[in-house]
């Protein structure tokens, strides 16, 4: 729990509740003022079989009222405008119909239906379908999931009512209602861009029915909070719930990155890099996605599966630590790759550990360290480790520099409470970066959106002022080191050079 210098309770508060990939985090905003109160359980991500990433619903649930629970407690006295929904993007559960789970939640980075992805790249459908839906076809997605489970469990598949998402099966949990928004329904490759409804196309290829899928609503419209919600939440019953949108739009709302030439960039577990658009783009070439944040506010953009996971397994891997997977502490990993120089004395790695989402949409590309030489240390290989998170961060922001001109970045997430993770980010892109404080982006967004849905800001981007964020690029951008920017433009020239000098060696084994 956390808490701002102002002590005194606000008259009017917006709940964001932002539920993520680990953890579910509550944050109340006052309104007018900068006043806020944050409550946050974590949960695991478990790994029952290799490629399978999934959660327990039943372990999310708790967390989600838990700290609702705990948000509400540290609000007493002031009035509760709405609680507005932020989840993470592509999950995939099955219910009975009595809305009990089948299955566990298939999180974004399982990649068991990494052959169906492939399948559709093979025969054509790919293209077509990234087009109409703007998700690009990846194992991450609901649709490539559902085909998995076609093929492999049809015997479950005849026992499920519904498939809904991890934003889906919250709302229900709050309201009720079994429904979904435009946000999320956006990345599930199975909405039509153009028509907001579900593509029936999409929907037959998955092996479904249309009505196993529920309705998708505004990411404005609001939903009372069931009394049963309301016993476990601590709030009061019909409080509005602003059924709210995905985290990664939200994210954008939140960070303050809505205006042209400005990105949103978002690291944790995994990472992200989004602009706004007025609507629906899909960019030629394939690289990038298209999800909704409202019917008029739109993002492009692309995600990497591989953010600061990458260190940990390189904490792990190259830790000697005291841990009993022999894991060294975050501050020592990151301190260890603070004792070598930038660009690691000619080390790079292509940080592919799980399977890749943006710009290259390939789940089958493997990591590999490049230029090791007898010199480097085990501080070489985690610095390399967080200088490849950078730099394919970077192919995702030169992506969108194609479309508009890219002047300036808004960067949020955990990674940034390190110096030298925001120092390595910053001299990498080469852009003014601004760092967004942590309270910021997706909760942020989802209470500026709820503000908005409740008519209290007539203007979306205006919403994050009234609940206390300060005006985007108001303070001096992140400094970087002109010698270290350098380094990373001639790492980067290096790396198809790099690849190249193995060609003699892959001929060695033919």
């Amino acid at each position: 729990m956390t808490a701002n210098a102002t002590d005194r309770s606000p008259g009017e508060i917006v709940i964001g509740l932002d539920v993520g990939t680990t953890a579910v985090k509550a944050v109340a905003f006052g309104v007018g003022s900068t006043w806020r109160r944050t409550a946050v359980r974590e949960y695991p991500l478990l790994t029952p079989r290799r490629g399978q990433q999934v959660q327990d619903p039943g372990t999310i649930a708790a967390a989600v009222f838990s700290a609702l629970r705990a948000c509400a407690e540290q609000c007493a006295g002031s009035r509760v405008l709405s609680v507005s929904v932020s989840a993470a993007m592509h999950g995939l559960i099955g219910l009975d119909a009595g809305h009990r789970p089948l299955t566990p939640l298939v999180t974004w980075a399982d990649d068991r239906a990494r052959g169906e992805a492939a399948e559709l790249r093979a025969t054509g459908r790919a293209t077509a379908l990234h087009q109409s839906t703007g998700a690009p076809v990846h194992p991450m997605t609901p649709l490539t999931k559902l085909m998995w489970f076609h093929r492999a469990e049809p015997e479950l598949c005849a026992k499920v009512r519904w498939w809904v998402g991890l934003k889906d099966y919250v709302l229900w949990l709050l309201t009720g209602s079994l429904v979904t928004e435009l946000s999320s329904a956006s990345g599930t490759g199975l909405l039509d861009l153009s028509t907001r409804t579900w593509q029936p196309a999409a929907v037959d290829l998955a092996g479904i029915e249309p009505d196993q899928l529920p309705d998708v609503l505004p990411t404005t419209s609001l939903l009372p909070l069931a009394a049963r919600a309301a016993g476990e939440s601590g709030l009061p019953p019909g409080t509005p719930v602003c059924v709210g949108a995905a985290d990664g739009p939200l994210g954008n709302l939140g960070s303050q990155a809505m205006a042209p030439g400005t990105v949103g960039l978002s690291l944790g577990t995994s990472g992200a890099v989004r602009a706004a658009v007025p609507e629906p783009f899909v960019a030629p070439g394939g690289r990038l996605f298209c999800y909704a944040l409202t019917d008029t506010a739109w993002v492009v953009g692309g995600a990497v599966s591989n953010g600061s996971v990458v260190m940990r397994w390189a904490g792990r891997t190259f830790g000697g630590g005291s841990g009993d997977d022999g894991a060294l502490s975050d501050q020592a990993v990151l301190s260890l790759a603070e004792s070598v120089p930038a660009g690691c004395d000619g080390l790079v790695m292509l940080p592919y550990l799980l399977a890749e989402r943006a710009p290259l949409w390939d789940p089958d590309v493997p990591g590999a360290y490049l230029g090791v030489r007898h010199s480097h240390t085990r501080g070489h290989f985690v610095r390399a480790a967080m200088e490849g998170v950078a730099l394919q961060l970077s192919t995702v922001v030169d992506e969108l520099d194609r479309i508009e001109p890219v002047k300036s970045v808004q960067v949020t997430g955990g990674a940034f409470r390190s110096p030298l993770w925001t120092s390595v980010i910053a001299s990498v892109l080469g852009r003014p970066v601004h760092l967004v404080a942590d309270a910021e982006g997706s909760a942020l967004g989802a209470a500026a959106l709820g503000l908005h849905a409740l008519g209290r800001a007539p203007r979306l981007a205006d919403a994050p002022a009234l609940l206390g964020a300060p005006s985007p690029d108001t303070g001096d951008p992140v400094p970087v080191s002109p010698a270290d920017a350098e380094v990373y433009r001639n790492v980067r020239a290096a790396i198809p050079p790099l690849l190249s000098s193995y060609a003699s060696v892959a001929e060695l084994f033919a």
